[in-house]
């Protein structure tokens, strides 16, 4: 019988680590890029093309997810899988993050965080309990544990204060998480690192969570406006706060060169909206950088995106076509250009994997640097 969740750390270069995640719904290799399915769908992708593209787990969003179309609603429906055609491992954030991006209609307490609904204006109560709840009913493999997310510009007394009420949350979310019987199914809970910039307080934050006991330890309340040399500066520190023998997630990482300075950090797991929202957006990641196909350079450019890159729409279409396609609004654009850098996210985790494995990951790293800055 497969375990119900378990990592085995394969090989190591400096402070980068390769290696699997072993769950019921599959095998997830690290380091590993989940594509966001905010709404239960990577926005204009198929499931089958996503995994096509190398992806092993995707991540789904419990606040978005249960005011529509409804976490119960989703449950009596056969879970999220079943619902969106997706059979492998899912993650689920815990709504977190919209506390913090959607101040302006929440009201937070120690019981959790009273809301409005931005889609209808109906009040709402997320607490640690609910959240857990919700994700158990999504039937979401990875449970994320509620966690109040600040500002890295806000104040000490409030970072810390955000911080302590975190590590309390997360007691309740585990509790909730053992509670509600999701231990003993194909499910983990992961906590959540909080603490801002500030040294002590990620410490502070790593004991309480290590005291509590998670399956794998997230890195939060990074990627929110402080710029990459400073997310880099807590990264030096973050990781190596956490058990090495646990996976390591960087919530809401980015863009390509924040991922590979992330894995040269020591984290294995990222998400991020920017593959599939440049997608739409008309902008393409290459090895060379990103572009623009807006642009009336690629009108009658009869070459692929990335002349290195293996993706079905490499193989098959040109600039000159996508560039029309992004032009005219037509839907076959966007959800062309988002395969294609869903493809490319994937073949860099792939890279960066190869890498850490043969012991050359410095050399890959200043490589990719180098020629993904070329052409910016």
């Amino acid at each position: 019988m497969t375990a119900r969740f378990s990592f085995a750390i394969h090989a190591t270069d400096g402070r980068a680590r390769t290696g699997t995640i072993t769950m019921k719904r599959g095998e997830i290799r690290t380091p590993a890029f989940m594509p966001v399915g905010t709404a239960a769908t990577v926005k204009a992708m198929k499931p089958g093309d996503v995994r096509a593209s190398g992806a092993d787990i995707i991540l789904g969003n419990t606040y978005h997810l249960m005011l529509r179309p409804g976490a119960e609603r989703v449950d009596r429906l056969g879970g999220l899988h079943g619902f969106m055609g997706w059979d492998r491992p899912i993650l689920t954030d815990s709504g977190g993050y919209q506390v913090m991006s959607l101040a302006e209609l929440t009201k937070r307490s120690e019981d959790g965080v009273a809301f409005k609904s931005h889609l209808d204006g109906t009040r709402h109560l997320l607490s640690p309990e609910r959240s857990i709840e919700i994700q158990r009913l999504l039937g979401s493999n990875i449970v994320m544990a509620f966690d109040e997310l600040v500002p890295t510009t806000s104040t000490r007394d409030v970072q810390a204060s955000a911080m302590e009420r975190s590590m309390r949350w997360a007691k309740r979310s585990r509790d909730a998480f053992n509670a509600g019987g999701q231990h003993a199914e194909d499910n983990a809970i992961f906590g959540i690192q909080q603490g801002a910039l500030d040294e002590g307080f990620r410490k502070a934050s790593a004991d309480a969570l290590i005291d509590i006991g998670f399956d794998g330890y997230a890195i939060g309340g990074l990627a929110v406006g402080e710029g990459q040399e400073a997310m880099f500066g807590c990264l030096d520190f973050a990781p190596g706060q956490l058990p090495v023998e646990k996976p390591r997630y960087l919530m809401g990482v980015g863009k390509p060169t924040d991922i590979v300075g992330a894995v040269e950090r020591g984290v294995d797991m990222f998400d991020c909206v920017l593959p599939t929202r440049s997608g739409r957006t008309g902008q393409a990641f290459t090895r060379q950088g990103p572009i623009n196909i807006r642009n009336a350079r690629f009108a009658e450019d009869q070459g692929p995106l990335d002349p290195a890159c293996g993706c079905p729409v490499c193989a098959t279409w040109s600039r000159a076509y996508l560039h029309h396609l992004v032009r005219a609004g037509e839907i076959l654009g966007a959800m062309l250009m988002t395969e294609h850098n869903i493809w490319f996210y994937q073949q860099m985790m792939a890279d960066l994997r190869a890498a850490i494995s043969e012991g050359r990951l410095t050399a890959f790293a200043d490589d990719f640097r180098a020629r993904y800055a070329a052409g910016q």
